[in-house]
């Protein structure tokens, strides 16, 4: 697969489709890009879909951490220009939400629309990442997958589903646990409360109904205080782009295809 060499690590990317407006797409922690197939399934007929592993997640390198958002952030940067990509749409999810918060904060020039789906501009606390941080440094990311799994997903999808969400899971046991570690760092202490105010792209806030992690009650936070939000509430938990597929490819494309305003 093709790969960017920066200083500190190689990132890991993927473009698909070819033709119409760009769609960067952003994993959740623990995942890989792989997370999107079923979105790349549906949407790439449209837009040229940009992939990639974040740093330490998939086949991507992982620098010393820890990590923060400037350094999400700018992984995105990096790709875009280096693959000539002067601007985007966007959709990010859970962290990647975050780090979609920060390119509409630090970079609004490079996008026009953004989703941020399954986050929040605060997730948890910083003590609760500290745990998060304790527990992988002592038992390996392996020990998180039980309550990844329930978070992650309704049991119902769980059974219809039991591929999709072991394939899910197997990578992310396979995250290193390092560098899960080391974005983890970057949770605690991102926090875009009081910059939300300033995000002037048009931006569409995905939650799903019965995610623990991000209820729509975050979500809502988040299109009410942007400039220009929109909330969309799907059936599913925190990896809602997989457990409501269709229904998240149709509200995004429509998001993203429809007028402006």
């Amino acid at each position: 697969m093709p790969h960017l060499d920066l200083t500190s690590h190689r990132i890991n990317y993927r473009v698909d489709g070819g033709a119409g407006p760009w769609l960067v797409f952003c994993n959740s922690l623990g995942t890989d890009y792989t997370m999107w197939d079923a979105q790349v399934a549906g949407l790439a007929d449209h837009f040229q879909i940009l992939r990639y592993d974040r740093r330490g997640h998939g086949a991507s390198g992982a620098p010393q951490g820890p990590y923060t958002m400037d350094d999400l952030g700018g992984d995105v940067l990096a790709l875009m220009d280096a693959l000539d990509i002067g601007r985007a749409h966007f959709c990010g999810l859970s962290i990647g939400g975050l780090t979609g918060q920060w390119l509409a904060i630090n970079a609004p020039e490079r996008f026009d629309r953004m989703a941020f789906c399954a986050t929040a501009a605060r997730i948890g606390s910083a003590n609760g990442w500290a745990d998060r941080i304790a527990a992988v440094r002592a038992h390996g990311v392996a020990s998180l997958a039980a309550g990844t799994r329930e978070r992650w997903f309704t049991p119902e999808f769980a059974v219809e589903n039991p591929t999709v969400v072991a394939g899910i899971i197997d990578r992310f046991v396979a995250t290193d646990s390092d560098a899960y570690a080391a974005c983890c760092a970057a949770l605690a202490k991102a926090d875009f409360r009081d910059a939300l105010s300033e995000i002037a792209n048009p931006v569409l806030a995905i939650a799903g109904a019965d995610d623990p992690v991000c209820p729509p009650s975050d979500l809502a936070v988040i299109a009410d205080t942007v400039q220009a939000g929109k909330l969309c509430i799907l059936n599913g938990r925190h990896i809602v782009n997989v457990g409501a597929a269709t229904a998240f490819n149709a509200a995004l494309a429509a998001f993203l295809t429809g007028p402006a305003g």
